[in-house]
C-alpha cells in the first residue's frame, strides 16, 4: 500500500495494511478531473525535486497540495489518494488496490469528501441543493466512500468543512437511500438485504462499464480478478460471486414490482432470457431498496421442515 508523507507529498511503501493503520492515515475521496496527478508523475516529481533539494509538495497539483496540507494540520503523517497512490500501468498493483479499497477506506482515521462543485459560499442551513447536485453523490466509486469509513467530512471546493457524514446522515439518506443507521455505523451494512445495496448504486454512474461491479465488490466483501475490456460481463461475474457466497434470494429481485398478495409485474419490460436470473446493471436494482431477506423466516422454515421429516432427522 503506498501513502503520501503530508508534509512532502512523496509516496512511501507499507507492506501491508496493518502497517499503515499502525501509523495512521487520512484519505481523500472527490470526483476524478481530467488532469490528475498520477503514480508516475508523483514518483517523477521527488526524483527530480531530490536533486535540488526541493519540497516535492511545492510543485504537486493543487488537489494533492491541499489535501496533503490539511491532513498534516490535522495531525496525520500519510495520506491516500487513489490517483497517484495506485500505480495502474501494472495490472496486479490496479487489481490489489480495487479488491482492497473499501478496507483502505474503512480503517482510515478520517475520509474527506472534497465537493469541487460546492461553493465556499454554500450555507447548508440555507439551500441543500449545491450539495445533493454534487457530482460526487453520482459517481459508482463514491458510494464505498460514503459507508466505509467511521469519520467522513465533507469539503467545499476551497477545502472548508461543510459537515460529517454522522452529522447529516438524514440528509445523506435522503440524497443517497443509504439508511441513516448504516451512515452512523449503528448497523452493519453487511445486514442490509442485496437488492437493497444493489438499489444504492442503481443511479450512479462510473466511466468504465467494469467498473459498475468492481466499485460494488467491497460493499459485498467479495474478491475477484479485474479484467477490464470484459464490459458489463463483470457485472454478472460479480452476482456468481455473491449467490456462491450468500443464501439471500433478493439478489434475483431486479426489474419488477412487489404488490400486496404476492402479485408481480415487470417494470422494465425486457425479456427475462437476455441474461437468465441476473440483472445486466446496478440500474434494474431502482426499485428494489424497500425488499428485505427474511433470515429468520428461512431457518425457521427449515427447522419445521426438519423436525417433520424423519429423513432429515436421521441426517442432520
Amino acid at each position: 500500500m503506498w501513502l503520501l508523507s503530508t508534509d512532502r507529498g512523496e509516496l512511501h511503501w507499507f507492506p501491508s495494511l496493518e502497517k499503515a493503520r499502525l501509523e495512521g492515515y487520512a484519505i481523500l475521496s472527490h470526483v476524478w478531473d481530467e488532469n490528475e496527478q498520477t503514480f508516475q508523475e508523483t514518483q517523477a516529481l521527488s526524483k527530480t525535486c531530490s536533486r535540488f533539494f526541493l519540497n516535492p509538495l511545492w510543485f504537486s497539483s493543487p488537489k494533492v497540495r491541499e489535501a496533503c496540507k490539511l491532513a498534516q494540520r490535522c495531525g496525520y503523517k500519510w495520506l491516500w489518494d487513489d490517483t497517484c497512490c495506485i500505480d495502474k500501468t501494472s495490472s496486479s498493483d490496479l487489481s490489489e488496490a480495487i479488491n482492497s479499497m473499501f478496507s483502505y477506506y474503512a480503517h482510515a482515521e478520517v475520509c474527506y469528501a472534497y465537493l469541487k462543485d460546492v461553493s465556499s459560499s454554500f450555507r447548508l442551513d440555507l439551500d441543500e441543493s449545491a450539495l445533493r447536485n454534487s457530482a460526487w453523490f453520482k459517481r459508482g466509486w463514491t458510494l464505498q466512500e460514503l459507508i466505509a469509513p467511521q469519520l467522513v467530512i465533507f469539503l467545499s471546493v476551497d477545502w472548508h468543512v461543510i459537515c460529517t457524514k454522522a452529522s447529516h446522515a438524514t440528509l445523506f439518506e435522503r440524497i443517497t437511500r443509504v439508511p441513516r443507521s448504516v451512515l452512523r455505523m449503528e448497523e452493519d451494512v453487511r445486514n442490509m438485504s442485496i437488492a437493497c445495496r444493489m438499489s444504492w448504486a442503481a443511479v450512479r454512474e462510473t466511466t468504465r462499464p467494469e467498473d459498475e461491479a468492481y466499485c460494488l465488490m467491497g460493499i459485498f466483501d467479495i474478491h475477484m480478478p479485474t479484467l477490464y475490456g470484459e464490459g458489463r460481463n463483470a457485472f454478472r461475474r460479480l452476482q456468481e460471486e455473491i449467490m456462491k457466497r450468500s443464501i439471500d434470494t433478493t439478489l434475483f429481485a431486479w426489474g419488477f414490482v412487489v404488490h400486496d398478495f404476492g402479485r408481480c409485474d415487470t417494470s422494465n419490460g425486457r425479456a427475462n432470457q437476455e441474461s437468465g436470473l441476473f440483472a445486466l446493471s446496478p440500474r434494474e436494482f431502482l426499485i428494489s431498496g424497500k425488499i428485505a431477506f427474511a433470515r429468520d423466516a428461512l431457518r425457521l422454515l427449515h427447522d419445521t421442515f426438519a423436525q417433520s421429516d424423519p429423513v432429515s432427522q436421521l441426517h442432520p
